[in-house]
């Protein structure tokens, strides 16, 4: 009987002796592969429990209207030579009133990336949407977006972004996640823009308007098992420091709140203090067009021609690459004079930067996908190419992207 007891016993400590010794193996595979994070060139793929993701289809749309410069001279004084110099534009494209919004122009890009990817809409596990030009303030263009595409019966998530011109590639980072840990096998990223809707068509607002054009871009991000393909790293930023720098300020919910934390003396026309609402739109917004969009130019472009370099090296230099491994950069088309900058920084060639600002100007959350799909279908982009998506706006907020096509 005692020697039973005593050979529980035993085995009883045996088994925690092994268990315990697991453990301390599992924590030091835990510590080697937190350590191979860092110094792996694809760290993110050496979590074997991980899925790896790919951009399985993309496709883009703008409004058949196209706006030369030569036209707006018309409307407000400004040359095609002015504007040209200053950004690069040549040309850019306005949607149809009352026919074509933000979202139903993301459904045109939809439908031709999820016909390249192979999948029908039903397939669609989740929608991330990127814009800073709503159909509405709320809700957001990601349900819009659903019931455009005939599929609210399928009640997927949807998931809108609010982070402008970088905002496609925070929404891919988001579809990337989602896509490694298994959670949905088709995410739909989109980036759509009506600019056109809510410009200032004066001279006034001639340095902002001039700039920006309607169009929508999509990708359908799939998992992948192919160790050489798919999406690399994702790296995101922001500093809040200058947001009202490159800002949509009114209307609002503000009443002015972060000009006094600031120091600043702004008059919107906002009523008493004891008087109910009448703070998002005010009369005086109103009647002196305080309600426009806010861009100073030479700061963001200062801030900008710092940022886009540093995005991109970090990216590389996390998988182990340099400038000379890319084979196609895309950078959000927000000026071809920052492009230009940007391209002269990192030392590449032309064959290596897709611009395209000349025909379609800032196109914003949409600038990126456009850009990738329309140098993918010119050829620039083929199997194995590496390909970096890099962006910088409002907020201010910047981010990059490596993909392997």
């Amino acid at each position: 009987m005692q020697k039973n007891l005593l050979s529980h016993k035993q085995s009883f400590y045996l088994t925690f002796a092994n268990f315990a010794h697991c453990l301390l193996v599992l924590k030091a595979l835990s510590f080697y592969l937190f350590q191979n994070q860092i110094s792996h060139p694809y760290h993110a793929f050496t979590y074997p429990h991980m899925k790896r993701s790919k951009i399985a289809g993309i496709g883009y749309y703008v409004p058949e209207r196209t706006v030369t410069n030569n036209e707006l001279t018309g409307i407000m004084e400004t040359t095609d030579e002015w504007i040209q110099e200053r950004t690069g534009i040549q040309e850019r494209h306005y949607g149809k009133k009352h026919l074509e919004t933000t979202t139903s122009m993301g459904a045109i890009a939809t439908r031709i990336a999820c016909e390249r990817a192979g999948i029908g809409l039903e397939e669609i596990d989740f929608i991330i949407f990127a814009t800073l030009s709503p159909d509405y303030y709320f809700p957001g263009c990601g349900v819009l977006l659903q019931r455009e595409l005939g599929i609210t019966h399928r009640e997927v998530g949807a998931l809108d972004v609010r982070n402008q011109c970088s905002g496609f590639l925070y929404a891919l980072s988001i579809a990337d996640q989602f896509v490694k840990t298994g959670m949905y096998k088709n995410v739909l990223v989109v980036g759509s823009e009506m600019h056109s809707m809510g410009l200032d068509f004066s001279t006034r607002g001639r340095n902002v308007t001039v700039i920006f054009g309607d169009g929508a871009g999509a990708a359908v991000v799939q998992p992948t098992d192919d160790p050489q393909r798919g999406i690399l790293t994702t790296k995101l930023h922001s500093n809040g420091t200058y947001a009202e720098k490159l800002a949509f300020i009114n209307p609002g919910s503000h009443g002015g709140y972060h000009f006094k934390k600031l120091g600043e003396e702004v008059d919107f026309g906002y009523p008493p203090e004891d008087t109910y609402g009448e703070i998002f739109l005010t009369p005086k917004m109103k009647e002196e067009g305080l309600y426009y969009p806010n861009m100073e130019g030479q700061f963001v472009f200062k801030m900008a021609v710092q940022k886009f370099p540093e995005v991109i090296r970090e990216a590389l230099s996390e998988v182990g690459l340099t400038t000379a491994d890319i084979s196609m950069l895309i950078p959000h088309q927000a000026n071809l004079r920052i492009s230009q900058f940007v391209q002269k920084t990192l030392g590449l060639s032309d064959d290596q930067v897709w611009n395209n600002i000349q025909k379609y100007g800032n196109t914003t959350a949409a600038s990126v996908p456009i850009a990738l799909t329309e140098a993918w279908e010119a050829g620039k982009i083929k199997e194995g190419d590496l390909v970096c998506l890099a962006a910088f706006g409002s907020g201010f907020t910047w981010a990059s992207a490596l993909i392997r096509w």
